[in-house]
């Protein structure tokens, strides 16, 4: 691996820096606020985005993408992670799933997704069916030649933008030796399908302004031509696609960390008791030179789980090792940051308050710090036969 980075990447960073800086900063505090993104900054961002030829950088030239490969776009999410959720959600990274489409599907998702027509929503979580994909109960049956669904999904984040949503319901069940085992197909729900509603979800105290849905469906009839893959394929989809999407995770958690020791490092260095800077007393030197070898740590376990995707070398064990340590050690960052700013990092005055309550979600979505754990226990053992 090139620890260094090329010429190329160099100018990805500093691009998408200088990008979040200018145009993302500066309305942090207005969503914050508000718990609101205007539709005219929302509609302001992704313009630029598409003019700086960013806009789904993460798709292949051959769609219309910039055709990074998985380390450039690890890099292009590190420095996204150092802004807001709720408006680099419009720096526009379409899921990769859609590379799935087939046919007339590319014409009507795929093709408007990369050139930022159309935005794109993900939906697989359940009320009843978190961590457990295949306890999912929303279900899709058989009736007439087409499909019919029912149920519902929750958490789900971008859906209050998304012109249509990739939808996972469950679709059978198979018997096996360890129990019932349900079969997931992959659809293509666009905004407005009769019996198909989008509400609004919980309030969360991570992430302002970047919403969370609850999508409902109630006898929701859907053609053959809405199935994203094979049917009963949705765990193929899923495993060939999102798996990478875990490194998103740890690569933001990167970029808000840094951001966030940033603030811990200049006030240690400002601030003044006893006579003196309160970054030299051991108690605050010493917690500033953890957080930065923490940060550095996972910067480089994420770099190169997504340098070995790259490669074409298994990095199942290592995205969960990433994405599980990236996440934790920004709670460890942000907490540590508040304590340094003692009581003036609870106070709204200061971002200090945000980092921490935003980090909180990262060792949930996309897979549990738990989930993660178990990942990679099991690469670890299922060779040893155990």
């Amino acid at each position: 691996m090139q620890f260094s980075l090329t010429q190329e990447q160099e100018m990805i960073v500093d691009t998408v820096r200088s990008f979040v800086e200018n145009e993302i900063y500066p309305h942090e505090d207005l969503v914050e606020r508000t718990g609101e993104v205007p539709a005219e900054i929302a509609d302001e961002i992704k313009r630029k985005t598409i003019e700086l030829g960013f806009y789904a950088c993460n798709f292949p030239e051959s769609v219309g993408g910039a055709g990074l490969n998985h380390l450039d776009f690890a890099l292009v999410e590190r420095e996204l992670g150092r802004g807001s959720m709720a408006l680099n959600h419009f720096f526009g990274r379409p899921q990769n799933i859609l590379m799935a489409c087939e046919g007339d599907q590319k014409e009507r998702y795929l093709l408007p997704a990369v050139r930022g027509e159309k935005m794109d929503a993900l939906a697989m979580t359940e009320p009843d069916a978190g961590s457990d994909v295949r306890g999912m109960k929303c279900t899709a049956v058989r009736d007439g030649g087409d499909w019919v669904l029912n149920g519902a999904k929750h958490f789900i984040s971008g859906a209050d933008h998304a012109d249509f949503f990739i939808v996972f319901v469950a679709t059978g069940v198979d018997e096996t030796p360890r129990g019932p085992k349900k079969r997931i197909t992959t659809f293509l729900v666009d905004r407005g399908t009769p019996g198909f509603a989008v509400r609004d979800g919980y309030q969360s105290v991570s992430h302002r302004g970047y919403k969370n849905c609850i999508l409902e469906f109630d006898d929701c009839r859907l053609p053959d031509t809405q199935v994203l893959g094979d049917v009963d394929g949705g765990f193929a989809v899923m495993n060939e696609w999102l798996y990478a999407t875990r490194i998103t995770v740890a690569t933001m958690s990167v970029g808000r960390a840094r951001r966030c020791f940033d603030y811990a490092l200049n006030y240690a260095a400002e601030r003044e008791q006893f006579g003196q800077p309160i970054g030299k007393f051991q108690g605050i030197g010493f917690q500033i030179a953890d957080m930065i070898t923490e940060i550095d740590a996972a910067d480089m376990l994420t770099l190169a789980a997504a340098w070995r995707l790259d490669q074409g070398l298994p990095a199942n064990r290592e995205i969960a090792s990433a994405k599980l340590y990236a996440s934790e050690m920004l709670a460890r960052v942000t907490d540590a940051t508040l304590q340094i700013y003692g009581g003036m990092g609870l106070m709204q005055d200061f971002p200090i308050e945000r980092f921490w309550r935003d980090a909180r979600v990262e060792r949930i979505w996309d897979g549990t710090s738990e989930i993660q754990r178990h990942i990679i226990s099991r690469e670890l053992l299922r060779p040893l036969g155990a």
